[in-house]
């Protein structure tokens, strides 16, 4: 079955940022996310998930255990389980990148900057 941004299932998150599930399976996620400019998301790790993020447009900055880096337009990385991870858009246009998830991370993220809780996502 095709899929699009205009088909997929659409969320918000933190204030600003689209979040729109095209793959959706226990064994493997795939998003497309859009973070405008200014914005980041909580650091935390995943117990389970190994994760890759692309970017698809503009640039995000990420910081992976520790390490921080660009990434720009056609260029990724991964991050394996239980590394501590961030991503900012630190520019001033929007970015858009793919989270490809597996297994899926879905009630699998500890969250490092609020005690260590446990969210879903």
């Amino acid at each position: 079955m095709k899929i699009s941004k205009q088909t997929a299932d659409h969320y918000i998150w933190g204030e600003r940022c689209d979040r729109w599930h095209l793959v959706k399976d226990s064994n493997l996620s795939v998003i497309h996310e859009r973070m405008p400019s200014n914005t980041s998301e909580v650091k935390h790790y995943h117990e389970k998930s190994r994760q890759f993020f692309f970017v698809l447009s503009g640039t995000i900055t990420i910081e992976v255990n520790g390490n921080i880096m660009n990434l720009d337009k056609h260029e990724g990385i991964e991050v394996p389980p239980l590394v501590p991870h961030q991503v900012f858009n630190q520019s001033e246009c929007d970015a858009e990148f793919l989270v490809i998830s597996q297994p899926a991370s879905k009630g699998d993220r500890i969250l490092l900057d609020f005690h260590d809780e446990k969210e879903n996502g």
